[in-house]
């Protein structure tokens, strides 16, 4: 093989990573629709029966709070964030990388400090046996350990996007 037909190292990061992120949309699709049976159960349990679910309050917001963090990271992949386009309409394309580049840096970087942070709060969560005050009282570590890997995911999708050779087309290329 020349070396021209080498794929670059971050390649395969990149590939591994589309893999998982593939998964987990597929995972947090399941737990949006769990959510949503609970909480149609909950209002039909208390409607009609008038048995009142504590715990499917909780367990709805667990399943989607790690529905949303774990597939942050694969919307991102396809820019799937909310964006605000004017600017990268008006501004040349070579702007317009520069604009996208350093967005994704000062994204990058606080998703990098968010990422540290949830992690510190799940350990706390952790060792110090935090738990809602529910009366189900399910532990903290739950939401905390999704949010932190989520965010975690998305700051490694980031980074991926910044380094050359890894990062899906960044720009329009049809602005002038």
């Amino acid at each position: 093989m020349s070396p021209a037909e080498h794929p670059h190292p971050l390649q395969y990061v990149n590939a591994l990573n589309a893999a998982l992120q593939r998964l987990i949309a597929r995972l947090s699709a399941v737990a949006l629709l769990l959510a949503a049976l609970v909480m149609t159960y909950g209002v039909v349990s208390r409607y009609f029966f008038n048995a009142a679910t504590d715990w499917q309050d909780e367990i709805s917001v667990f399943l989607i709070v790690g529905a949303m963090f774990l597939s942050a990271a694969q919307v991102q992949s396809v820019r799937g964030h909310v964006a605000i386009d004017a600017l990268a309409a008006i501004l040349p394309v070579r702007a317009n990388r520069l604009r996208q580049w350093v967005a994704d840096l000062v994204s990058a970087l606080f998703c990098g400090f968010f990422s540290w942070k949830s992690w510190t709060l799940f350990d706390e969560a952790l060792t110090e046996g935090y738990r809602t005050s529910s009366n189900w009282a399910p532990p903290q570590w739950i939401p905390y350990s999704l949010m932190a890997l989520g965010m975690s995911l998305l700051t490694v999708q980031i980074v991926l996007q910044l380094m050359p050779g890894t990062a899906p087309d960044r720009v329009n290329e049809g602005h002038a």
